[in-house]
């Protein structure tokens, strides 16, 4: 077995830390706001928080477009991307797509019922939530929201992120205990 150890006094390296980090699996989203000005984000640090109340959160880039306008509109959307839909992903982790509604050109999607921001058609599941806090989580904020609505598709495999690449599910080879 080969391992990379380092050693951290004080600030870790960079690098390491972030292939530390890439060993753990996610899903992708892309985070959407509406209003006069819409915008959206691919994330991966996206996460249910609660049932009770229904709560998730996702942690966004101090100086991210989209932590501006989380911090203005107070209300946003997820849709959690299927496994054919990297294209999507990559192209809302493009700095050089443009901004506002004309982002949203490119891709099929629709108005949420209960925020109007954009819901990527096509998506495994979409939450639409309002912020309900937040809180400082180094370079980034930690959002977290409170559901309001959801829709799950019943077929398909997520989108995964996993050592700096997107990834797919394998097909199941035995059923879990």
């Amino acid at each position: 077995m080969d391992v990379q150890r380092t050693l951290t006094v004080g600030t870790p390296d960079v690098t390491a830390l972030r292939r530390a980090y890439g060993a753990f699996a996610t899903g992708v989203t892309v985070v959407t706001v509406g209003g006069a000005t819409p915008h959206g984000m691919t994330a991966n640090s996206f996460t249910s928080v609660s049932l009770d109340p229904p709560l998730v959160l996702v942690c966004v880039d101090r100086n991210a477009v989209m932590h501006a306008c989380l911090s203005r509109t107070r209300e946003f959307a997820v849709s959690v991307l299927t496994d054919d839909q990297e294209k999507v992903a990559r192209y809302f982790a493009d700095g050089r797509r443009p901004l506002g509604g004309e982002q949203f050109d490119q891709v099929e999607w629709r108005p949420g019922a209960t925020t109007g921001a954009p819901l990527i058609s096509g998506a495994l599941a979409h939450f639409e939530c309002e912020v309900w806090r937040s809180y400082d989580g180094g370079d980034h904020t930690i959002f977290l929201g409170r559901l309001l609505s959801l829709e799950r598709r019943t077929d398909g495999e997520a989108l995964l992120f996993l050592s700096g690449r997107f990834r797919q599910v394998e097909q199941e080879r035995s059923e879990a205990a």
